[in-house]
């Protein structure tokens, strides 16, 4: 049973992590109330003059969609949610999430490389499976300076094996920003 009401979890990692099959476990658990945001869905809510995320040009865009999702997320907590935010979600983005009153979890899935990359070409769909820029934001996430103690392993987990590391992180409340 999870009861973090009031609390954020960001779950973040490279494309193929098993962010948001992790998140909807998360979420469908038992305990307090929970709101899962994908953030992938604040991206597509813009209709009209978007911008690729990855561009240059989209830095903009990108400090607003973050800016949003953070303020969704305190909204959240602050009714007594637990708020899984599930997202690409790097430390260059953190800044809005910081200045949240609401307890927070950083966790970054780690996968290996090889998984993440498998992983995303089996999806299928539109989404991400070109493996340069996988590597790239793999490489990112392995070496994320001050927040490296933030980094989760899950190399050769199963999903169930990687919810129940992430249960076990935000219990233990390293994790904490």
């Amino acid at each position: 049973m999870l009861d973090f009401s009031g609390e954020i979890l960001i779950l973040t990692g490279p494309p193929g992590s098993g962010k948001t099959t992790a998140a909807k476990m998360l979420a469908a658990q038992p305990g307090a109330s929970k709101v899962h945001l994908h953030a992938d869905d604040f991206w597509h809510f813009i209709k009209h003059g978007a911008v690729a995320p990855y561009l240059p040009e989209s830095h903009r865009q990108n400090e607003t969609v973050i800016n949003v999702l953070a303020q969704a997320a305190d909204g959240y907590a602050a009714g007594g949610f637990f708020v899984i935010v599930d997202g690409i979600i790097g430390p260059w983005f953190l800044q809005p999430f910081r200045q949240l009153r609401a307890p927070r979890h950083y966790i970054v899935l780690v996968p290996s490389l090889d998984e993440a990359i498998t992983r995303c070409r089996l999806r299928g769909g539109e989404t991400l499976s070109d493996p340069e820029p996988i590597t790239a934001l793999h490489q990112q996430f392995t070496t994320p300076g001050d927040l490296d103690a933030h980094k989760l392993p899950v190399a050769g987990l199963s999903p169930h094996e990687t919810f129940g590391a992430i249960v076990a992180a935000v219990s233990g409340g390293a994790f904490r920003l």
